[in-house]
């Protein structure tokens, strides 16, 4: 119980002082945008102009992360994780 307790200080005192190495992998996971996020800002593009996005510039001011993984083709973001 003793060894659990002291293990468990130790990650967490780790974790305090070194806030960049535990943060870096979140910040990168986080900053790439999954199938469903470039859909719905394709969604809102259309809500706001009334036509559909064809390419990413299009639709970039609606969405944060990183989309370069992603094109659309027929109004339908296509890439990592989207339905074939």
């Amino acid at each position: 119980m003793a060894a659990a307790i002291t293990m468990s200080i130790g990650g967490v005192a780790y974790a305090t002082l070194n806030t960049e190495a535990v943060t870096q992998p979140a910040r990168t996971v986080a900053s790439a945008a999954d199938c469903r996020a470039v859909d719905t800002a394709i969604v809102a593009y259309v809500a706001d102009r009334d036509e559909v996005p064809t390419t990413l510039d299009e639709i970039r001011p609606y969405i944060l992360g990183d989309i370069s993984a992603y094109r659309i083709v027929a109004g339908v973001a296509t890439g990592p994780g989207c339905a074939k």
